[in-house]
């Protein structure tokens, strides 16, 4: 059973955005071509696009069965010591210069917060990551199902 899910979804702005961007490129790369490749190339500049941002809409993090889902990794909350609520300065912090390099992030450009989750024992056969930086836009919930997801698997209160 799921206690928490959420689709990453790309915002509508960037759909609207990637009309004209398409337009422009495509309007630039058929200058002087005969008839056929000007729909030829701006119909696959359409389509890579979209592609590209069904594939960023794709992502989801779930909280349930005593794991967190990011994507295709998973982490026991067994593992976890700690679970933050970060706001968009301290996630811009711990996605760059403040950043662990062997920390496992699981981020979309278009999110501005997220959540920060120490790892206190690395997964047998996983990652050796120290902490998870993950993306959302509803912090203080995923936060919140964490921690009631430990205390519901009898791992006790996460700071």
């Amino acid at each position: 059973m799921r206690d928490y899910r959420e689709r990453l979804n790309v915002p509508l702005a960037w759909w609207l955005l990637a009309v004209p961007t398409v337009l422009i490129l495509g309007s630039t790369a058929i200058a002087g071509l005969p008839w056929p490749w000007p729909a030829i190339i701006i119909g696959g500049l359409a389509a890579g696009c979209a592609a590209m941002l069904v594939a960023l809409g794709r992502a989801t993090i779930e909280v349930g069965d005593g794991t967190l889902r990011a994507g295709g990794a998973v982490l026991p909350l067994t593992a976890v010591s700690e679970v933050i609520a970060l706001d968009e300065k301290q996630s811009t912090r711990l996605r760059g210069p403040r950043g662990d390099p062997a920390a496992r992030l699981y981020l979309r450009p278009y999110l501005k917060q997220s959540v920060y989750v120490a790892v206190d024992s690395p997964a047998p056969g996983g990652s050796k990551a120290p902490y998870w930086l993950i993306g959302t836009r509803h912090p203080a919930e995923l936060a919140d199902a964490i921690e009631r997801c430990r205390v519901q698997a009898g791992h006790g209160l996460v700071a």
